[in-house]
């Protein structure tokens, strides 16, 4: 297996679990949450809600679709879909004058486009037949 696909699988294994893990949160939203993640008490709920089931399903989008080969195109449509998702992260948090998040969510951000662009293009992962 060429390094390139192995990367996108650890890349979509890691954000898939990140991304589920982090919208939970959204809906749990525990005390005591690290610094870094202090801005999430000052989201409305309906933006939990929004944010928590796109990232949900973003993350289950990036690994269930590849494992099962079962519509594997639609890991594309979801690391796209999570861009986005860090777009608006990026604009949140440069309201808010936090860089380091803003540094984060660009990187992020660019490696799903990678995801994205890496199982459109460069190792499509073929279907079930």
């Amino acid at each position: 297996m060429p390094w390139k696909n192995r990367l996108l699988w650890i890349l979509q294994i890691f954000f898939g679990i990140y991304f589920i893990f982090v919208g939970v949160i959204h809906f749990v939203l525990p005390e005591g949450l690290p610094g870094p993640m202090e801005w999430m008490y000052e989201l409305s709920d309906t933006t939990h809600i929004i944010v928590g089931i796109a990232e949900i399903l973003g993350g289950l989008g990036l690994i269930l679709p590849s494992v099962t080969r079962i519509r594997p195109e639609l890991t594309v449509y979801a690391a796209g879909g999570l861009a986005l998702v860090m777009i608006g992260a990026v604009i949140w948090h440069a309201t808010r004058s936090e860089t380091s998040s803003i540094a984060q969510n660009v990187i992020i951000g660019a490696l799903l486009g990678f995801v994205a662009y890496g199982r459109a293009k460069l190792y499509p992962i073929e279907a079930k037949s």
